[in-house]
């Protein structure tokens, strides 16, 4: 009987022992069976209305990611994922993990579209390995218009490798078919001019389907317009770019993949530099953002390439806004001498502007003795010059002087320590042609050296800016747009301005300060103001331009015959205009027609609005604002019906209803201002 009692223990326990195996290998099947299947992260904006869904599914080529906004699709599926030269990040990814936590901050920065900034968002962290074990983690920002998105590599547990290069990236940009694009197309490498291309300087084309090819066949620099039919709209940039990464665009547009992400031509900055960025580990890749909304209010006042950077170093002094004085855009290379300069800097004096920029070949036509004189006659008159540089070096053949005092290290600490006795106000330096890692160096060295010395920076020639507001606190602003420079040279451009000056508030001014160069005064493209190109904007539309496109030391390219020769009501508001902005609405407005803009200074608002086409257009604006109050308004008197006129400005009052509207009339390439 203890026989059998013994042998009855020992089948339960065999019997236990089965159960055990089977229950544990039941659960290891499941295990693997979700492994298998398609794992999605889920994060909203703090308002619900966007939502960023991110999937991996086991046996699709990458991982991929959506966003929807009211549940409607704005990016559909779209890859992501890079290559390195340490590991494959694009396919056969698996989601190993999230995590989320509201981001919330409040900085400020006068010299952009708001001077302070509440920032909310929530921040999912998506991490993945790839076949080899190793991880990569996607960070998604999603604040209540914006998307922002990075990738990093964390350094591995055995400690090595510490560095890695990045070899592409598979990030892409779906939108819904119908979907048109506002896109300017990315120009060969040592193309055009003194092969000084690609500078950010081509044509927009408006509303023109995906499936149309880039002009070069190179696709599209940032930022990229996209209107998704009645849905909505769709702006996608980058921010974050610095000495650590290159600069990037969209590819054209592929039916299966979108737009991808591409880096650098190899034989931009004379093919000095690789084409592809390197990272030290742990290292993340710069943001890619979308900003989306139901109306172009989101984009216009957008503050997303600020929100997700921080300042790389403290400024060594305040850097004051304002606007400066220019010959060059109209008398040019001969008005680089002593006596012209003078005049400039005595009509920036009498209108109380608060800079004068010396443009080309200062070095060779004044001399340094000179120019250091004309500085302190400057300042006698409360004037401060801005002196412009080649960044040369080797990257192209831009003739101007002075040419190799930006280029190296030991080149701009003599030049800038010279700029700072004499008291300059800061620089511009211009002629760079690329985005490669290796110009994106040279950028923040010269940030950061000007910085030493209280310079102030202006770049032409140029990319955009990627979040350098915040990031380098001396930085002022970039031309990177076929600026106001081609309106001299071409009547076509004459003809265009208004095109170029309605795209901008909704694409590259919406992403950064844009230097267009001038508020142009002169009726024609020359010293007499009486021959050569014609001018075909308004003064009101010239004055509104000064609120609508936004820069913090903004060219009023006005010319001495200006003081005599414009109405008292014109030059007051020039005297007056500011350069920053405490808040800044859209109120309306067609890219490439016309805008609609609203600017706070202290406890004046601004609207100025710029019609781009040649007819004449009725507004019933909406401005709560001035509701009930009688406002000062600019506005033309419709044109003479004889060859090159142009509308009449005039300044009157209106009345603003008590619901806040106004109807106002904008002639064919005039403008409006109002102001309480």
């Amino acid at each position: 009987m203890y026989f059998c009692k013994n042998k009855h223990l020992i089948i339960m326990k065999k019997i236990l022992f089965l159960t055990t195996v089977m229950s544990l290998a039941a659960i290891c099947s499941a295990v693997a069976q979700d492994a298998n299947q398609r794992t999605d992260a889920r994060v909203k904006s703090p308002d619900g209305r966007v939502e960023v869904v991110v999937a991996a599914e086991p046996g699709k080529t990458t991982p991929c990611y959506t966003v929807t906004y009211d549940g409607k699709p704005f990016i559909l599926e779209s890859s992501l994922g890079l290559v390195a030269n340490i590991g494959d990040f694009s396919t056969m990814m698996r989601v190993v993990g999230t995590d989320s936590k509201d981001v919330e901050k409040d900085y400020t920065m006068p010299q952009v579209k708001a001077s302070h900034i509440h920032y909310k968002a929530r921040q999912m962290d998506v991490k993945m390995r790839n076949r080899e074990d190793r991880e990569m983690v996607v960070t998604f920002l999603v604040s209540d218009n914006d998307v922002a998105f990075r990738y990093t590599i964390p350094r591995p547990k055995e400690d090595n490798p510490k560095c890695a290069v990045i070899q592409r990236e598979t990030t892409s940009f779906r939108f819904p078919d119908g979907t048109t694009t506002f896109l300017c197309p990315q120009i060969g490498p040592m193309t055009g001019w003194e092969r000084t291309k690609p500078s950010y300087e081509e044509d927009y084309r408006a509303d023109v389907p995906m499936t149309e090819k880039s002009r070069f066949s190179l696709g599209y620099t940032f930022p990229c317009l996209f209107r998704l039919g009645n849905e909505g709209w769709a702006l996608v940039s980058e921010t974050g770019v610095s000495s650590a990464y290159c600069g990037s665009r969209l590819s054209d547009y592929d039916p299966q993949k979108g737009y991808t992400i591409a880096f650098p031509e190899q034989g931009e900055f004379n093919g000095i530099g690789s084409a592809t960025p390197g990272i030290s580990l742990p290292g993340s890749t710069p943001w890619r953002t979308i900003t989306i909304g139901k109306t172009l209010q989101p984009i216009v006042e957008t503050t997303i390439p600020y929100d997700v950077v921080e300042p790389l170093y403290e400024p060594t002094q305040p850097f004051n806004p304002g606007r400066y004085t220019w010959s060059w855009l109209i008398w040019q290379d001969n008005s680089i001498n002593y006596d012209d300069q003078v005049q400039f800097i005595d009509l920036a004096s009498e209108m109380g502007f608060e800079f004068c920029l010396v443009d080309n070949w200062w070095d060779k036509n004044i001399g340094r003795e000179r120019i250091a004189e004309l500085s302190r006659y400057a300042q006698s008159k409360g004037v401060r010059l801005m002196l412009w540089y080649n960044s040369n070096g080797y990257w192209n053949d831009a003739p101007q002087t002075p040419r190799d005092c930006m280029s190296t290290s030991y080149a701009r600490e003599r030049e800038m320590r010279w700029l700072k006795s004499i008291g300059a106000a800061g620089i511009k330096v211009d002629f760079f042609g690329s985005d490669k890692q290796e110009t994106m160096r040279l950028y923040e060295d010269i940030l950061a050296d000007a910085n030493r010395y209280g310079l102030q920076v202006v770049f032409h020639g140029c990319t955009i800016p990627r979040g350098w507001e915040r990031m380098y606190p001396n930085y002022v602003a970039s031309e990177a747009a076929l600026a106001s420079e081609n309106v001299y040279f071409s009547q076509s451009h004459c003809d265009s301005e208004g095109f170029e000056l309605t795209m901008h508030p909704f694409s590259r001014n919406a992403v950064g300060t844009l230097d267009w160069g001038g508020i142009i005064m002169n009726r024609r493209m020359s010293r007499d103001n009486k021959s050569r190109n014609y001018r075909r904007t308004s003064d009101t539309f010239e004055m509104a331009s000064g609120i609508v496109i936004q820069t913090a030391v903004n060219c009023v390219a006005m010319q001495p015959n200006n003081l005599s020769e414009l109405p008292q009501f014109e030059l007051d508001f020039l005297r007056a205009l500011p350069t920053t902005w405490d808040e800044t609405r859209f109120i309306d407005g067609y890219p490439t027609r016309y805008a609609i803009i609203a600017r706070r200074h202290g406890d004046t608002w601004y609207v100025g609005g710029l019609n781009g086409t040649k007819e004449t257009m009725t507004l019933t604006l909406d401005l709560p604002m001035f509701a009930g109050q009688t406002v000062t308004y600019y506005t033309d008197r419709p044109a003479a019906k004889t060859d090159n006129a142009i509308p009449e400005a005039e300044v009157r009052t209106l009345k603003v209803d008590k619901k806040g509207r106004a109807k106002v009339t904008l002639q064919p390439m005039g403008g409006v201002i109002l102001r309480n």
